[in-house]
């Protein structure tokens, strides 16, 4: 199979203006998420999605590849839907698999590709991957800028939120499970969602996965062993610093 990575990233968070070019390390987060991203065998092309210039020349100055998208997207799905096409137009080849990996997560570790890919090789009904992390802390149960998912028993989701799902108002101790953004998706599913309309739960949530949940889509949550903390606000960007000196990559 043809399989592609896809990194959305825009300077223009709401949150976090300039965010993908936050240095972490010494080094532009994007630049981060990238190269770890690229040593997955799985894969048979990296790119960085973007609107901005500073991000594409960036990533073409450390060997990378990227694409300029339009600077029109609420969702970075959609963003990727049209990297994909161009992609393919450029260098005349089909990919079966799109891997969006968020431009905010520089703890991915490679392994993880695998992780969220291989059910999706193993079981052709499988439309969609997300890796399922799990919460230890409170705080980030609480935080609106951590997305939170509750699943069946079969690990397909049934709903993510910002706000603390499940609810622990009858009892302490509940599964908390957060939503890691390295999110496969079958080509032809990824170019089914730019055709579906925003709904009303997306919007509400501001979770591209739900646009899928309601239109009656199944995603499929798969646990990884990897820990994982996202960059949402700048105050982040200590902690994940921390967290990467002590965490082999």
């Amino acid at each position: 199979m043809n399989i592609l990575a896809l990194i959305p990233a825009r300077m223009g968070s709401s949150r976090f203006p300039g965010k993908p070019m936050a240095p972490i390390l010494g080094k532009p987060m994007i630049g981060h998420v990238f190269e770890r991203v690229a040593r997955s065998p799985l894969l048979t092309m990296t790119a960085v999605a973007t609107c901005d210039e500073e991000i594409f020349e960036y990533i073409e100055s450390i060997g990378g590849k990227a694409v300029m998208t339009a600077d029109t997207y609420e969702r970075a799905s959609d963003r990727c839907a049209e990297a994909l096409l161009k992609l393919e137009s450029d260098n005349s080849i089909r990919f079966d698999i799109v891997v969006m990996v968020q431009g905010d997560e520089p703890m991915t570790h490679h392994e993880m590709i695998a992780e969220a890919v291989q059910p999706m090789l193993d079981d052709l009904s499988i439309r969609v991957v997300n890796l399922l992390g799990e919460i230890k802390d409170p705080t980030e149960f609480k935080n609106p800028n951590c997305i939170k998912v509750v699943h069946d028993l079969n690990f397909n989701a049934m709903y993510f939120s910002r706000e603390p799902i499940p609810t622990r108002c009858k009892v302490d101790v509940v599964p908390m499970g957060k939503q890691v953004c390295i999110i496969p998706f079958r080509r032809d599913l990824l170019l089914e969602y730019t055709r579906l309309a925003p709904t009303p739960l997306e919007i509400v949530e501001s979770v591209d996965m739900m646009r899928l949940l309601e239109n009656g889509i199944q995603v499929r949550m798969v646990p990884t062993q990897y820990p994982s903390f996202a960059v949402d606000i700048p105050s982040d960007l200590a902690k994940v610093e921390n967290l990467m000196k002590s965490v082999s990559d």
